[in-house]
């Protein structure tokens, strides 16, 4: 399950008419990049929820034999294969979320096509370079032990601010079971600076316990919420990981990811890190 029916309010008036996920990250869309990163953990059914608004993601993943057709003609084969693989990365879905509602509702939607199963949620705005193990690691750990898993950064105090914070008991070098989750705490009563970042495994309890959380403010159906009552019921663990994590939820954020990663290429990053060098120097920024 990918999420991806946000507003996008922090990109307008770039995401007025585009969907904030389909802002390009060098030469993909941002969800792109999450639907690759679940393809590579060997998920091959996906569900995306999305909003009015966002038929592009739709279109995105389906097959434009204009445009193929066209390339084949021009005999770039290479961009032909790249778009036409696109539409048979996963059997991908689709369902829209009604209303702005929160993340715990966004979920809520996907109950019937997930039915008993437990399911993986990626959020839609970030995702994990293709060097990181953390979802195979998480999935693992879930086959373990048959019960919900979380991802978690150790983030520095200042900033736990802005994320859910866990209460952790430690098993391993990596493996927490989490006693306590709480919304941006401030630093000062976190339960630890170990912050729940955008992947989750989820057994389909987490389904009934949203049923049961209260609307905030704005009527939102916050997930911190369903899950801090699944820690009641069940033990939840959490994966801790260092790197690897690309952000595209903030213009700081998605700047800062399409230069790491237009810089990690080896078609385009020599010259574009000269480029960067030479305008930092002529600003006077190095």
């Amino acid at each position: 399950m990918i999420t991806a029916a946000g507003l996008g309010t922090r990109f307008l008036p770039a995401t007025k008419a585009q969907p904030k996920e389909m802002l390009p990250v060098v030469d993909k869309p941002a969800i792109q990049y999450v639907v690759e990163e679940a393809v590579a953990a060997g998920i091959d059914d996906i569900l995306i929820i999305t909003s009015r608004s966002k038929r592009s993601i739709e279109d995105h993943f389906d097959r434009q034999f204009e445009l193929e057709h066209h390339l084949s003609n021009a005999g770039k084969q290479d961009l032909h294969d790249a778009v036409v693989d696109l539409a048979s990365l996963a059997d991908i879905h689709f369902v829209r979320q009604s209303s702005p509602l929160g993340l715990g509702h966004a979920v809520s939607v996907a109950r019937k096509h997930v039915g008993d199963n437990p399911f993986v949620l990626l959020l839609g705005d970030e995702f994990m370079d293709t060097s990181s193990t953390l979802l195979p690691d998480m999935m693992r750990i879930h086959d373990q032990y048959g019960r919900s898993v979380l991802s978690l950064q150790e983030v520095p105090s200042e900033e736990i601010g802005r994320y859910g914070s866990v209460k952790p008991e430690p098993m391993s070098d990596n493996l927490v079971q989490i006693l306590d989750l709480v919304e941006k705490a401030p630093a000062a009563t976190a339960p630890s600076n170990l912050a729940v970042m955008g992947r989750y495994i989820f057994t389909p309890e987490i389904f009934d316990k949203i049923d049961k959380v209260e609307p905030g403010v704005g009527g939102e159906i916050q997930l911190t919420d369903a899950i801090a009552m699944l820690i009641a019921d069940q033990a939840v663990y959490g994966v801790v990981f260092e790197g690897g994590r690309h952000d595209t939820g903030t213009v700081p954020a998605y700047l800062e990811t399409i230069v790491e990663l237009a810089l990690s290429r080896d078609d385009i990053g020599p010259d574009f890190g000269r480029f960067l060098a030479e305008t930092c120097r002529r600003r006077g920024l190095i």
